[in-house]
């Protein structure tokens, strides 16, 4: 049993834990429920955005796998469900590394429950805004060699990083340690078929968190991808990223999200 107190926030609502719940999770309180199910009913969409959000990490570490990458780093991983990184990777790799990094102590300590002693796992407590804070640490520099291509995913966390942070900078921070033959895997949230009452509401719920959304428009989704060259089929919607089957276009929209991998070339 995962204890959850200590510096855990009992009050508030916690995006981590709105997201488990919105996959079906258990790692959530009442209060993340409640404040899930208020957001559920203006915004129906978000738990397909969230299960699309989780069906493009499968993909991309599928992908990235493909290309020879052996090694990743999930920025803001989370709280562990099915499908994790380093069981997908271990599918196509059983020597595969993953180096798991998130802010929140749920989602920390939960994953440190479920991966017990694997010496190819690590689960780092650090703020993803601070490049050089989370690549120093133990986890992540014992664990991974950046001598050689690093996975670097940042799926559904730079929306919650503010102008205010410098989200280029911290990507940049990753890319900049990184050498060529290195990818970058993104989602990020965004406004395609939100209305104004939904931008309301939604902003109204994750205020109240300690990690409230900033949306951003494809044309700024790209800008942080700034150095990578994209893959085929570019910066796309959630769903569309390298479908395993065909997407409906409306419900493509309706996830709100842009999806993209970009590589790291030499220059």
């Amino acid at each position: 049993m995962v204890d959850i107190r200590g510096d855990v926030d009992l009050e508030s609502p916690n995006a981590a834990r709105m997201y488990d719940y919105y996959l079906g999770g258990k790692a959530h309180l009442s209060v993340d429920q409640e404040a899930a199910e208020r957001q559920l009913a203006v915004i129906p969409s978000t738990r397909e955005w969230a299960r699309a959000n989780r069906s493009f990490l499968r993909r991309a570490v599928r992908y990235l796998a493909g290309q020879g990458i052996d090694q990743f780093l999930d920025l803001g991983s989370g709280i562990p469900t099915v499908g994790n990184v380093h069981e997908v990777a271990h599918e196509l790799n059983p020597r595969a590394r993953v180096a798991y990094v998130d802010f929140e102590p749920v989602a920390v300590a939960h994953a440190r429950y479920l991966l017990g002693d694997d010496p190819r796992v690590t689960v780092t407590q650090a703020d993803i805004r601070d490049p050089q804070q989370v690549l120093a640490a133990p986890g992540v520099a014992g664990l991974l060699d950046f001598t050689r291509p690093v996975g670097v995913l940042a799926v559904a966390i730079l929306h919650f990083v503010a102008d205010s942070d410098d989200p280029a900078g911290v990507v940049a921070g990753y890319r900049d340690a990184c050498v060529p033959g290195s990818h970058l895997a993104v989602s990020h949230l965004s406004r395609v078929t939100f209305t104004d009452e939904q931008l309301a509401h939604g902003h109204a719920i994750y205020s109240r968190t300690s990690t409230p959304g900033t949306l951003r428009s494809r044309e700024e989704i790209a800008a942080l991808l700034t150095g990578y060259q994209l893959v085929d089929p570019g910066l796309v919607l959630l769903p569309q990223w390298r479908p395993e089957e065909p997407v409906d276009d409306a419900l493509a929209a309706s996830t709100n999200s842009y999806a993209g991998v970009g590589a790291l070339f030499p220059g």
